[in-house]
């Protein structure tokens, strides 16, 4: 699948994150946010401005890991977490309109190809969008997300999110594909199916864990097919919303598939 680009993400970053606001700014700050069961719209307030606040840090310092990264204190009152993020939202964009996107900066990804600024534009797009999502939930108000934004975010949900292999981990691939179709947009986001294996740096063991990894489209048919339109199948992959989206194959697979995708990501 192709990116959408650095200016499209740097967009998204803002229009989103302002949705966020909007809807924040409007929502009592004790109500909880369902797809977070553990938070409130205060604490989801916070995550994302600490988060913008963290990538701020990272670019800022680029190429040298966060390690002097200081935590930001938590402000007492609502009005102080609205406007801690306007402030660092706001500084965090000014900084990625200066930086190069193809300049080294670190990323905890494993992939060095992920290793760069281009990676935190992407990621914080649709960090931004999967939160402001949240922040719908919580008061109740739900929009559709972009189309092309979240078609993107099938992709960096399987192939970054899901997808990371350790430099310690192996992936034995098996001969079982699974075709994630986006309906609304004609495009597909193919996974191999495999286990994963390795010695964790704590000495955990993993032995033939279920696991899958994004692949180019295989020439053949799927083994199971998950379809929907880009907003289902976002919603769905962050484990936000099922509706509209439909799994048709061998049940076999569809349960790999769902541990794997059963695994929490936030």
């Amino acid at each position: 699948m192709t990116l959408l680009g650095t200016d499209a993400y740097l967009d998204h970053i803002r229009t989103e994150s302002a949705r966020f606001v909007e809807v924040l700014t409007s929502c009592p700050p004790n109500a909880r946010v369902p797809s977070c069961p553990d938070w409130d719209a205060s604490d989801l307030l916070w995550h994302l401005g600490e988060v913008q606040h963290w990538w701020h840090h990272v670019i800022t310092t680029r190429p040298a890991a966060p390690d002097a990264y200081v935590d930001p204190v938590r402000p007492a009152t609502y009005e102080g977490l609205l406007a801690f993020f306007a402030e660092w939202h706001e500084k965090f964009v000014d900084e990625l309109v200066a930086a190069d996107p193809a300049d080294a900066a670190w990323s905890w990804s494993a992939r060095p190809d992920h290793h760069d600024v281009a990676f935190t534009f992407r990621r914080q797009a649709h960090e931004a969008l999967i939160h402001r999502l949240d922040a719908e939930l919580a008061a109740g108000s739900i929009t559709p997300l972009p189309t092309a934004l979240a078609a993107d975010g099938v992709d960096e949900a399987l192939d970054v999110m899901y997808g990371g292999l350790p430099s310690w981990g192996q992936f034995d691939a098996l001969d079982t594909y699974v075709e994630y179709r986006i309906t609304d947009t004609g495009e597909s986001v193919w996974a191999q199916l495999g286990l994963f294996s390795g010695t964790a740096p704590d000495g955990e063991e993993h032995s033939g864990e279920q696991d899958q990894h994004v692949v180019a489209d295989p020439g053949r048919a799927a083994d199971l097919v998950i379809s929907g339109t880009a907003d289902a199948l976002d919603s769905w992959l962050w484990h936000r919303n099922s509706d509209g989206v439909q799994i048709e194959g061998d049940p076999t697979v569809r349960d790999h598939v769902a541990t794997v995708l059963g695994n929490p990501i936030n």
